[in-house]
């Protein structure tokens, strides 16, 4: 029985490591279930020059992942389809990671507003006490944000801020964007070669 990881990408800028995430996920063989936001549309039409048309989402995905795109693997959800699979806990998912999340779609996934289908399903998937991983790109952050993701760490979510790390010797862009990425592929236990791993030096006395 299929069981796919839900991707829900929010407004926020960042739709690089949505798409990283996203190749990752498909690259291990992953099942996909993509909900993006009305306002993340803009971002990305913004951001790539792509944009997600509902009646042809499967040839503008595959022109901003870079790839085929077989339905098998990756299923896209209307983000107004409130009778979509992903709204009821009875749909069989793995779990649910929201990136880039912005400060809205923070808010309204902590307060269970459920306004959209990506609200909605990290709600279903909180309530369910499956994995959900939250990605906030934001900075610098207010209080009422940082009270919002603190009641997302309570409620059971992983809050892994957009915080790329230098110490693989990154050169481009592309492999900080992709260090994120597999910062959030290791927090839902899904193997990946996005970066290089850290493993010690020897006689650093650490």
């Amino acid at each position: 029985m299929r069981s796919p990881w839900i991707v829900g990408v929010s407004g926020a800028s960042g739709t690089p490591y949505a798409r990283a995430v996203l190749g990752g996920l498909l690259d291990a063989g992953e099942a996909v279930d993509l909900v993006v936001s009305r306002a993340a549309r803009l971002t990305l039409l913004d951001e790539t020059g792509e944009s997600i048309r509902d009646a042809h989402w499967k040839d503008d995905l595959g022109a901003w992942l870079g790839r085929d795109i077989a339905t098998d693997d990756l299923q896209y959800w209307p983000a107004g389809d409130l009778a979509a699979g992903p709204s009821s806990g009875s749909y069989r998912t793995r779990g649910m990671v929201v990136v880039p999340a912005s400060t809205a779609a923070c808010a309204g996934i902590a307060l269970g507003l459920s306004k959209d289908l990506l609200q909605r399903a990290a709600d279903v998937n909180l309530k369910e006490r499956r994995p959900v991983v939250i990605v906030p790109r934001e900075t610098p952050v207010p209080r009422s944000h940082l009270v919002h993701l603190l009641e997302l760490h309570d409620a059971g979510a992983t809050v892994l801020p957009a915080s790329p790390g230098f110490y693989a010797g990154a050169m481009e862009v592309q492999q900080l964007v992709d260090f994120v990425a597999g910062k959030v592929l290791d927090a839902i236990e899904v193997p990946h070669s996005l970066f290089e791993r850290w493993k010690g030096e020897l006689g650093s006395g650490r």
